[in-house]
C-alpha cells in the first residue's frame, strides 16, 4: 500500500440511522443544554468529519505506521504530516464539538462526539490517540483541579495549544498501580517535586503542540501504601510562566520509544521525572491522597474511547474487506462448481464469505449502537440532573453499568473482526499492499490498554453489577426484559426474540451463581475465573437487543418506502444483522451459563510444575 493514499471508508447512513432513527439525536437535541444543537447541524458536522477524515488523516495511515516516531535531541518527532494534521483538526473544531462552551467548545451531545470520534480514530487511530489523551486530563483538571488551573491548562489543552498524557504505569507495576514508587516531596511555596519513572506512556512527548502537561499518580512523601495513599499532579513538560506561556524545561525527559506490534504512529514513552531533581508538580485540587479516584475519571472515559476505536477499526476492515470481496473474482458460483467452464465469480458471491462479512457486519453494527447508547445515557443524566434526580440516577447508573461492556467487547471484537477482514481478502490481505493487516496489529492493544479486559470484567461483577444493590444491573435486565415481552409474537422476529430471552435468563442465572460464590469464601476463585465469560454474556445479550431493536425500527421505516426505494435495501441489512446475531451468537450465552455452571478450577487446581516448561 502506498503511504499518503486513503484506504478509509466506513458507511455514514449507517451512523446517521443509529444516531438519528435509533436513538433519537434530535429528541435530545435542541433541549437545554443542547439547545443550540440539531439533526441538520449534526449531520453536516459528521459528514464534514468524514471528508478531513479521508483527506488528512486517512492518507497518514499508512505514513505513521512505516515512519513510526524518533527521538532527536531529547524531542520525539512525529511521523510525515502529523503536525500540519494536529493544526488543521484543531482549526476545524473536531475535538470540542461537545466541549462545554465555557471552556471554549460547542456543546453538542456526547452521541454526536463519539461518532466524530469513530470517524478520526478509525482513519488513524494512532494520531487520534494525540488529541484524545488531551482532551482526557483536561476533563480531570476541569472537573477536579482549582479554579486557578482550570483558567490555566484546560481551554489551552481543549484547543491543541498544548498536549496531555495520563502516567500511570511504572516499570515494576502494570496494572497493579498501587505499588507504583514514583513519588512526590511538598515545597514550601505549595508545589512538589517529583521523581519517578513511567512507561507505556502514550503520547509521552511529541512536536506537535507548544507544550504537554503530564497527569501523574505519585506518593507524597509518608502517605500509606497502596492506591489509597497516591495522589494526581500536573507535571508540565516546560514550566508555565505567570503569563501563562510556555518557559524553561521541567526536567521531564524522554528515556525511550517503545517498538511496537501497531499503532506506531503513536510515541509511547518511557519518561523520567526529576532525574536532576528539578522537576516541579502541583497537587490538582487541593486535596491529597485522593489521585486514584480523579484518574479514574479519565480512564472511565479513556474506557469508552478504546471502544470507539475498536469499533472504528472494525468497521474500516469489514468496509475495506467487502469492496474487495465485491471485486475479486476467484472461483465459479456455489451452483456451478463442478463446471470448469463457468465465469469466475466475485468471492461475495462464495457462501463462506457471505458468512464472514454478515458476521463482520451485525458485530460492528451492534457495538456502534451500544456505545451511542452509553452516550445518550450520558446525555440523559446530564439533560434530567436537578429536574428529575431519579430518572438521572438511573442514566448514570447505566453508563457504569456498559462501560466495561463497550471498553471489552468492542476491543476484543475489534481484534476478531479485523483478522476475520484478512480471511476474506485471503493471501493478499496479510500483506502490506492493503490496510487490513495494519487494522489487525493496531487493534491488539485495545484488550490492553486502560485497563485489560480482566480488569473490566472483574469491575463488572465485583463493582458494577452490585451498585446501589443491584438496582443497575436490575434496570437493564428490566429493559431488555419489556423489550422481550413486547415484541416474543413478532410475526418476523418472534423466534429471534424467544432467543434473546433465553439468552437474558442465562445470563440472570449466571449473576445469581457469582452473588453466591462472593458470599462463600471457598469458591471465591470462581468469580475471577468466570469474570470474562460473564462480561461477554452480558454484551452479547445487549448486542443482540439493540441489534434487534434497530431491524423493528427499519422495518417500520421500509414499510413506508416505495419498492423501488434505494433506502428498502439498507433496512432489508438492518434485519439480516439482527436475525444472523439472534441464530448464531445469542445461543452461546445459554451454552456460556452452562460452563459457568460446571465450576471448573482446573486453572487454580494445576500446580506450577504441571504447566510443563523448561
Amino acid at each position: 500500500m502506498s503511504a499518503g493514499i486513503n484506504t478509509y471508508k466506513t458507511d455514514l447512513r449507517e451512523i446517521f440511522f443509529t444516531l438519528f432513527e435509533q436513538f433519537g439525536f434530535g429528541q435530545v437535541a435542541g433541549q437545554a443544554p443542547y439547545d443550540a444543537w440539531g439533526s441538520d447541524e449534526a449531520r453536516a458536522v459528521l459528514s464534514e468529519t468524514y471528508r478531513f477524515a479521508r483527506e488528512v488523516l486517512g492518507p497518514l495511515n499508512s505514513v505513521g505506521d512505516r515512519e513510526g516516531c524518533r527521538v532527536e535531541n531529547g524531542s520525539v518527532l512525529t511521523p510525515t504530516g502529523f503536525k500540519d494534521a494536529w493544526k488543521k483538526l484543531y482549526e476545524q473544531g473536531f475535538k470540542t464539538v461537545s466541549v462545554s462552551p465555557e471552556h471554549g467548545g460547542q456543546g453538542a451531545p456526547m452521541m454526536l462526539q463519539v461518532t466524530v470520534e469513530e470517524l478520526l480514530s478509525g482513519s488513524n487511530s494512532a494520531f487520534n490517540m494525540y488529541p484524545g489523551l488531551a482532551f482526557g486530563a483536561a476533563e480531570v483538571i476541569a472537573e477536579c483541579g482549582t479554579k486557578e488551573q482550570q483558567h490555566q491548562y484546560v481551554e489551552r489543552m481543549l484547543n491543541g495549544t498544548w498536549g496531555g498524557t495520563m502516567c500511570l504505569t511504572e516499570p515494576h507495576a502494570g496494572s497493579d498501580v498501587g505499588a507504583a514508587k514514583s513519588t512526590a516531596r511538598r515545597n514550601g511555596d505549595g508545589t512538589y517535586s517529583i521523581k519517578g519513572t513511567k512507561i507505556f506512556i502514550s503520547g509521552g512527548d511529541h512536536d506537535m503542540a507548544e507544550n504537554v502537561i503530564h497527569l501523574v499518580l505519585a506518593r507524597i512523601d509518608g502517605a500509606a501504601p497502596g492506591t489509597k495513599g497516591l495522589s494526581l499532579f500536573i507535571v508540565p513538560k516546560l514550566r508555565i510562566n505567570a503569563d501563562g506561556s510556555a518557559g524553561k524545561a521541567n526536567d521531564v525527559s524522554v528515556g525511550s520509544i517503545e517498538h511496537k506490534m501497531g499503532i506506531n504512529g503513536s510515541a509511547t514513552c518511557v519518561l523520567n521525572f526529576g532525574e536532576s531533581d528539578g522537576c516541579l508538580g502541583e497537587l490538582v485540587g487541593t486535596v491529597e491522597h485522593v489521585g486514584m479516584s480523579q484518574m479514574f475519571k479519565m480512564m472511565n472515559g479513556a474506557r469508552i474511547a478504546v471502544g470507539i476505536q475498536g469499533v472504528s477499526l472494525a468497521a474500516a476492515a469489514y468496509y475495506n474487506a467487502l469492496d474487495y470481496a465485491k471485486d475479486r473474482k476467484q472461483g465459479s458460483h456455489f451452483t456451478k462448481w463442478k463446471d470448469p467452464t463457468a465465469p469466475r465469480a466475485a468471492i461475495i458471491e462464495h457462501p463462506d464469505v457471505r458468512r464472514m462479512l454478515l458476521d463482520m457486519k451485525a458485530h460492528v453494527e451492534g457495538i456502534r449502537a451500544l456505545i451511542i447508547k452509553l452516550a445518550h445515557h450520558l446525555d440523559k443524566a446530564r439533560q434530567l440532573a436537578g429536574k428529575d434526580d431519579e430518572a438521572a440516577t438511573y442514566h448514570k447508573g447505566q453508563v457504569e453499568l456498559l462501560t466495561p461492556l463497550v471498553k471489552s467487547y468492542g476491543s476484543d471484537q475489534a481484534y476478531r473482526i479485523c483478522s476475520q477482514a484478512i480471511q476474506v481478502y485471503g493471501g493478499a490481505g496479510y500483506i502490506q499492499d492493503y490496510p487490513v493487516e495494519q487494522y489487525t496489529r493496531d487493534s491488539k492493544i485495545f484488550s490492553i490498554y486502560e485497563g485489560t479486559n480482566h480488569i473490566q470484567a472483574m469491575d463488572l461483577v465485583g463493582r458494577k453489577l452490585g451498585q446501589a444493590g443491584g438496582m443497575f444491573f436490575q434496570q437493564f435486565m428490566g429493559d431488555v426484559g419489556s423489550f422481550v415481552e413486547a415484541h416474543r409474537e413478532n410475526p418476523v422476529y418472534g423466534d429471534a426474540v424467544k432467543s434473546l430471552a433465553s439468552a437474558q435468563e442465562a445470563l440472570m442465572s449466571s449473576a445469581m451463581m457469582l452473588f453466591g460464590w462472593s458470599q462463600d469464601g471457598g469458591k471465591f476463585p470462581l468469580i475471577p475465573l468466570s469474570a470474562n465469560r460473564f462480561l461477554n454474556m452480558m454484551s452479547e445479550v445487549a448486542v443482540g437487543w439493540l441489534l434487534l431493536d434497530a431491524a423493528l425500527i427499519a422495518d417500520k421505516a421500509a414499510a413506508a418506502l416505495s419498492a423501488d426505494h434505494p433506502d428498502r435495501a439498507f433496512y432489508d441489512g438492518k434485519k439480516f444483522s439482527a436475525l444472523f446475531y439472534a441464530r448464531n451468537v445469542l445461543p452461546g450465552v445459554e451454552q456460556a451459563a452452562r460452563l459457568i455452571a460446571l465450576e471448573d478450577t482446573s486453572p487454580v487446581d494445576i500446580s506450577d510444575a504441571a504447566f510443563g516448561g523448561v
